[in-house]
């Protein structure tokens, strides 16, 4: 199983990245082992989704990770009606 997931640092920024143990990789980012987020006091896991394929979970990530923070909140936040809108403002 391999899982895509969002952080939220100390609501500055969504971090996005992917693993195949989601509570190890948390304690990775909590404990400061990640170059990126160890400048963050707080990082909050806010969404993830589950994958089969490690391919799967890696392009899911690369999608991600290309939309902007305000599309990144819709998803969080299960804003189906938000989400569809700002993929079509992009088209």
């Amino acid at each position: 199983m391999f899982f895509v997931y969002i952080l939220n640092c100390e609501n500055k920024l969504y971090y996005v990245g992917y693993t195949d143990n989601l509570s190890r990789r948390l304690d990775q980012h909590r404990n400061k082992e990640n170059i990126y987020t160890k400048k963050f006091v707080r990082v909050d896991l806010v969404y993830s989704e589950e994958y089969n394929k490690k391919q799967d979970a890696k392009d899911r990530e690369i999608q991600l990770k290309s939309w902007t923070k305000e599309k990144k909140k819709a998803l969080i936040d299960g804003n189906i009606n938000k989400l569809k809108k700002l993929s079509k403002a992009k088209s």
